[in-house]
């Protein structure tokens, strides 16, 4: 088994949508700065209870705990927004609302990685990362 997939955010997101469809409450994924970046954002906003970087050789393990067992997942709908045939760009003023509000978008900035309103607070645009709900 390859340790490198192609769309590292992509590969991230498949294994959390598979855990929650399962029951599953944690899932365990190769490391990369960005897969903690997106994850630490969800974890801010109560979509993942936690998560915990393991180190390794050659690199090290994402532990990411979906709900703390015997509670029901927070998400209900997880999608990759941008991908690599299609990027997905939008102005600050132009952010989705998903949900009318009750879900959110992962958008990389110039400033890094945040939320739908902090980039539409900051008035930072950039592309969208994922949809969550």
């Amino acid at each position: 088994m390859s340790l490198q997939s192609t769309d590292q955010i992509a590969d991230l997101i498949t294994r959390i949508r598979n855990a929650v469809m399962v029951g599953k409450n944690e899932i365990l994924v190769p490391t990369s700065k960005l897969k903690v970046k997106v994850i630490e954002v969800l974890a801010k906003n109560g979509y993942v209870s936690g998560y915990e970087v393991i180190a390794g050789e050659p690199r090290g393990t994402l532990k990411v705990t979906i709900n703390e067992p015997g509670t029901i997942a927070k998400i209900n709908e997880i999608t990759k927004v941008s991908k690599p045939g299609r990027r997905v760009y939008s102005a600050a003023d132009e952010l989705p609302v998903i949900k009318s509000g009750r879900g959110m978008i992962i958008v990389s900035t110039s400033k890094g990685l945040m939320t739908g309103r902090e980039a539409k607070k900051n008035r930072l645009g950039g592309e969208i990362l994922v949809k969550v709900w």
